[in-house]
């Protein structure tokens, strides 16, 4: 059996360490906000590249706060991506404002200037772009048609802890950002989790706040918030784990360069790398038109794979009304021939011949 990712591999080589941290942790009963979600976001902030770090709940909760602090809400448009996961285009919602999908590009699978530019509107207020299975989108892009319009950019990083841009990290180029510390996530804590990342002052301030039921002082509250704090037990895992990100998303590209390298050959279209940024490969993401003979040949054989994901958001039952007019091809394109194969960074070369093997006997049916 190969799984899509191995967390036991993974917690094997950092368990003294973990469980250390743990017992202290226990010991001094400093549960909430402690000393290791502070440090964490200190060394996050700094890993990075960002002024501030801010750990909340979730990464659902990372966008929904991130869209607050700066302002967004009911009857506004935010700009996004309708191949993603509707955590995404919850948080918007949860706001008051309205989703406006648009279409990706088909070698990335992420929104582009181009498209972003022609559905802005006097509603507009802020792009999410979503920096999808670890590709960073072409910021330098979006932020030129942003910059020109006053529009706010809130950057979905759920999936792309350590990918880079020209040498600055994803999350660091917008007005805010939020990070995903699920447990299959690159950087994956043992439960739900999330970061705001901002170099505003004013953000992180309304971050910290909002994340505290409102509060600034103990038993004061000035707005109505929210309870979304980073668990310190969460904070622990996390900050073993940062130390080794960069070797953990070297070991992804690594399976995934070997991925690519042993279909070249095959016809499938291997996951793009546009040279823009540094992919993380949070997911190994190929195109068949015979996706679905895939998908039953490696279930067959015990080997995990998935489909991220089978129905665009502009098409799912909770949207679909509001964008029965709405076509994007490409989404709609990617979305019916995309397969997910397994990939982490404790994934051997031999599980990955294992897994191309089997692919290259259904191609040669």
């Amino acid at each position: 059996m190969i799984p899509m990712v191995n967390l036991k591999a993974q917690y094997a080589e950092i368990k003294a360490e973990i469980e250390q941290g743990l017992a202290q942790t226990i010991e001094n009963c400093s549960f909430i906000l402690g000393p290791n979600v502070q440090a964490f976001e200190k060394e996050a902030a700094t890993y990075l590249g960002v002024k501030h770090a801010i750990g909340v709940a979730s990464g659902t909760d990372a966008l929904h706060l991130a869209l607050v602090a700066e302002g967004i809400g009911a009857g506004d448009e935010v700009i996004t991506t309708a191949f993603t996961f509707i955590a995404t285009a919850e948080a918007i919602c949860y706001v008051g404002a309205k989703p406006v999908f648009v279409d990706v590009d088909p070698k990335t699978f992420n929104i582009t200037a181009e498209s972003i530019a022609a559905a802005i509107t006097e509603k507009t207020k802020a792009v999410m772009p979503v920096h999808l299975f670890g590709q960073p989108v072409d910021m330098e892009a979006i932020k030129a048609v942003c910059d020109q319009h006053g529009l706010k950019i809130i950057e979905d990083c759920a999936q792309s802890f350590g990918a880079s841009i020209a040498g600055k990290q994803t999350g660091s180029i917008g007005h805010a950002a939020g990070y995903s510390f699920f447990p299959s996530k690159n950087l994956g804590a043992f439960g739900d989790g999330g970061l705001i990342g901002t170099n505003n002052d004013a953000t992180a301030a309304k971050v910290k706040q909002l994340r505290n039921h409102g509060s600034n002082v103990r038993y004061y509250h000035d707005v109505v918030g929210f309870n979304s704090r980073l668990d310190e037990m969460q904070a622990v895992v996390l900050r073993a784990k940062l130390k080794r990100i960069d070797r953990y998303n070297e070991s992804r590209r690594h399976v995934a360069h070997l991925y690519s390298e042993l279909m070249a050959d095959l016809p499938v279209d291997t996951p793009y790398e546009d040279g823009v940024g540094v992919h993380v490969y949070h997911q190994y993401t190929l195109l068949s038109d015979r996706r679905d003979a895939i998908l039953e040949a490696l279930q067959a054989k015990q080997i995990a794979c998935s489909v991220f994901y089978p129905v665009p958001l502009h098409q799912q039952n909770v949207f679909k009304a509001d964008c029965a007019d709405l076509s994007l091809p490409n989404t709609e394109a990617i979305a019916a021939r995309c397969v997910s194969l397994p990939i982490c960074s404790e994934l051997s070369d031999d599980s990955v011949r294992e897994v191309v093997a089997v692919i290259r006997s259904v191609l040669a049916a």
